[in-house]
């Protein structure tokens, strides 16, 4: 039987989640990129732009630093898929960008691969039509809030509005507006700010002193008076390292910090390096403070060993499970190597002078990094050689669908590497 235990609240410094809504032309991409600025404190703003670039004529202007602009990076979307925009916040984490400006939200809902777009889609392939395909639509769009709203950094969301409008006894009456976007939307996030004629007033609010408050232009001085309410309380990241740096500081805490910090999102923080001063995130800290304390083993002959965050990422490491075990059982082949630069060559990588890439893509796939092709274990080349003939085969399109894969196992593989430190 599970066991629940409550514990005294504390408030904690929090990271914005503001939504800017109101009709086309009422300066919701403005005000956004200006908050932005406020909110970034220097860091990058990032603009997922699916309102045709809208958010360019904001840009710079080589040459004419007299035109007002807003430096950012942006992202166009043309394609508004719940998938799409999980896989902007995670590029966005991994430019660590400070600032997320989402412009608009309301396509994710209404637009082209929105979720209503899906739910006809989804509805034709299953019984029970459009009603059914509520269900799978549904999850896709938790995931979608559950990828933004855990976004590390600061988040802005634009909405559309439009007239909203009753018939009853043959005469139309206005209702006022409706949000472009799933009715309630409006509560998952902070603080809410209607746009009209580029005038904004907070309609709703987690912090009494934002609510009703109405700003001509809201820019830089709004976004501090958010930041101000954000920031009444303890700073959970700064918590974490208070602990690492603690003199009794233990490897099994160690352990427990790491798991907390990923399971509120924490990893990809920004901060100070406590020691140094320099800006790292807080996965490359407790990375650190881990491998400081990690027991030494003895005993172990070649045991491999996880290198701390940061570091060592040329190649994935073993994974912890690997240590302990014996590598030279049953070595490579001679048949095994003859077949394994046959098939390198069909990948654009059969030249002399390839050597160390093929030695980098070996390592890559095997799981472990290898300093000669000798060190292979006859499972090892056998993976190897699987997954070369299955690229080796495709022609002309081999070496860049290879290197392509190979890209995205890396990826993978340095994430995880650093990720999983603290458990080695």
């Amino acid at each position: 039987m599970s066991t629940f235990t409550f514990a005294p609240a504390t408030r904690e410094t929090a990271k914005a989640r503001i939504a800017l809504q109101g009709p086309g032309g009422s300066g919701k991409t403005k005000t956004a990129l200006r908050m932005a600025e406020a909110l970034a404190a220097g860091g990058v703003i990032g603009v997922v732009d699916s309102e045709r670039g809208s958010a360019l004529k904001y840009a710079p202007v080589p040459g004419r630093p007299d035109i007002e602009a807003h430096e950012f990076v942006h992202l166009p979307m043309a394609f508004c898929s719940p998938e799409n925009l999980i896989a902007a916040v995670n590029a966005a984490i991994e430019a660590r960008i400070a600032v997320l400006i989402i412009d608009s939200w309301s396509h994710y809902w209404a637009g082209k691969g929105g979720l209503l777009a899906r739910v006809e889609e989804e509805g034709k392939k299953i019984a029970g039509g459009k009603f059914s395909a509520w269900d799978p639509v549904n999850r896709l769009e938790q995931d979608m809030l559950d990828a933004l709203l855990g976004f590390p950094g600061h988040v802005i969301v634009t909405m559309r509005t439009k007239n909203d409008y009753e018939l009853n006894n043959g005469k139309v009456k206005k209702l006022g507006v409706k949000t472009v976007q799933r009715e309630g939307a409006e509560y998952e996030v902070d603080v809410v700010i209607d746009m009209i004629e580029g005038t904004g007033t907070v309609t709703k609010t987690r912090y009494t002193a934002l609510n009703g408050a109405c700003v001509h232009h809201p820019g830089e001085e709004f976004a501090e008076a958010i930041l101000e309410q954000l920031g009444q309380g303890v700073d959970p990241v700064q918590v974490i390292v208070d602990e690492l740096v603690d003199d009794g500081l233990t490897y099994e805490r160690v352990r427990e910090l790491y798991k907390e910090a990923h399971r509120r999102n924490l990893l990809g923080s920004d901060l100070l390096h406590p020691k140094t001063g320099e800006p790292v995130r807080l996965v490359d800290v407790i990375g650190e403070y881990g491998q400081a304390v990690k027991p030494v083993t003895t005993g172990v002959t070649n045991a491999p060993s996880v290198p701390p965050a940061g570091q060592g990422q040329d190649a994935p490491p073993a994974t912890p499970d690997d240590a302990g075990q014996d590598q030279a059982v049953t070595p490579v082949s001679a048949p095994q190597m003859r077949m394994m630069h046959a098939c390198f060559a069909k990948v654009g990588l059969g030249h002399k002078d390839s050597r160390g890439e093929r030695l980098r893509v070996t390592s890559i796939v095997i799981g472990r990094s290898i300093g000669s092709a000798n060190e292979l274990t006859k499972d090892e080349a056998q993976t190897l050689l699987d997954t070369l003939t299955n690229f080796g085969d495709r022609g002309d399109t081999a070496a860049a669908e290879f290197a392509e894969m190979v890209e995205g196992l890396e990826d993978t593989a340095i994430r995880e590497s650093v990720a999983s430190t603290p458990y080695a």
